[in-house]
């Protein structure tokens, strides 16, 4: 009677040079691969998607703001900062994690060593914890601290003689699709300036008698 298994050597034989299952174990070893390929490949376009979008609200802001014509007031910063929250919606909890800086760049009026530039007003959005880099306001109102103006060094900006600067500083604790593992906690900034296009009065108004809990005041 034949033996109905086979010989030791020639099942191992067998097993050496069986395939069947040869691309799922491919696929196996490369899916790791593959998926961090993936994930990386979209938290950058998430990042990118980030950076560009924190410089367009920045330079909305600005834009915005050096558009009202006549005087400014607090309603209408209200309504710049609300516009710049809309324009943040795609951005993982934009609000909690940012902070906006809208600034009013003017010559303070002094001759002289203190002739220079001065802060006149200041208003803030949003609930990052992030200071200005740049100022507060009230700085230079009677020295030269800031007589090259505002924004980061060679490329600082200044108003001229009877005119004002709107200048805009927005910062984002990048949020990320994955996890911080990647990138590492990464802080978005950008500034951007924008002179007032018809105003001549600009100092702040309160039209409406707003509260300060109502306003957009730095705290």
């Amino acid at each position: 009677m034949k033996p109905t298994h086979l010989p030791l050597a020639r099942w191992a034989r067998r097993l050496r040079d069986d395939q069947s299952g040869l691309a799922l174990i491919e696929f196996a070893y490369s899916l790791p691969v593959l998926m961090v390929l993936s994930m990386g490949g979209l938290e950058i376009a998430n990042l990118a998607t980030a950076h560009m979008r924190v410089s367009q609200i920045a330079m909305l802001v600005a834009d915005n703001a050096s558009r009202e014509r006549t005087s400014i007031d607090e309603a209408d910063i209200n309504e710049i900062f609300t516009g710049a929250e809309l324009a943040g919606a795609n951005l993982k909890d934009f609000k909690a994690n940012t902070r906006i800086f809208l600034s009013d760049l003017e010559p303070n009026t002094q001759t002289g060593t203190k002739a220079g530039q001065y802060i006149r007003w200041q208003r803030c959005w949003g609930g990052g914890t992030f200071t200005s880099t740049y100022g507060k306001a009230g700085d230079g109102t009677s020295d030269a601290t800031l007589a090259d103006g505002l924004g980061p060094t060679g490329t600082k900006i200044k108003s001229g003689s009877g005119t004002a600067v709107m200048f805009v500083e927005v910062a984002y604790t990048y949020q990320p699709l994955v996890s911080n593992s990647i990138f590492g906690t990464k802080v978005i900034r950008y500034t951007s300036a924008f002179n007032v296009r018809e105003r001549t009065d600009q100092a702040m108004k309160n039209a409406g008698n707003l509260s300060t809990s109502q306003t957009a005041a730095c705290s």
